[in-house]
């Protein structure tokens, strides 16, 4: 495989600046980094973003992350490895990430389960982190970014 061009945020290194200042303010709140890194690998997963479902996994494993838990993130519904909390910031991501696959893209139950376990600046940070891996994943299916080719 090759990339169709060099990677968005190095030809326009202000993208760069501002991916990270959106990401860092999720960061300075109360979500844990283990959570960022699941909703991270499991939006990745479903946008089929090679080069982030080979990153954050590595990323995860460096932060202390189990490899049960690393490798149960597709499945996560039917893995006993995740908290409450957990799942329901997987729920969110997934509704998320799939925003056209049904009518009402993130249902009630779906938020409801979320806030009840994060409180409102938190809640906000998740849904911050859910729309950067998004957006990080658009960047590389579109320019075709190769996994493996950075490392962390």
């Amino acid at each position: 495989m090759q990339s169709r061009m060099t990677n968005i945020v190095t030809v326009l290194p202000e993208v760069m600046k501002a991916m990270q200042a959106l990401q860092g303010a999720a960061q300075k709140t109360e979500l844990p980094e283990k959570t960022a890194h699941l909703v991270h690998l499991r939006a990745s997963q479903i946008n089929g973003c090679g080069f982030c479902v080979d990153l954050h996994p590595r990323m995860m494993k460096k932060a202390g992350e189990s490899d049960r838990r690393i490798l149960s993130v597709a499945a996560w519904r039917e893995a006993p490895f995740y908290t409450d909390a957990e799942r329901a910031a997987l729920a969110l991501t997934e509704a998320l990430t799939r925003i056209a696959d049904r009518e009402e893209p993130v249902p009630d139950t779906v938020w409801n389960e979320a806030a009840r376990h994060y409180d409102e600046k938190t809640l906000a940070a998740l849904v911050v982190e859910i729309a950067a891996i998004n957006v990080w994943n658009r960047f590389n299916v579109a320019t075709r970014q190769v996994a493996g080719e950075w490392n962390p």
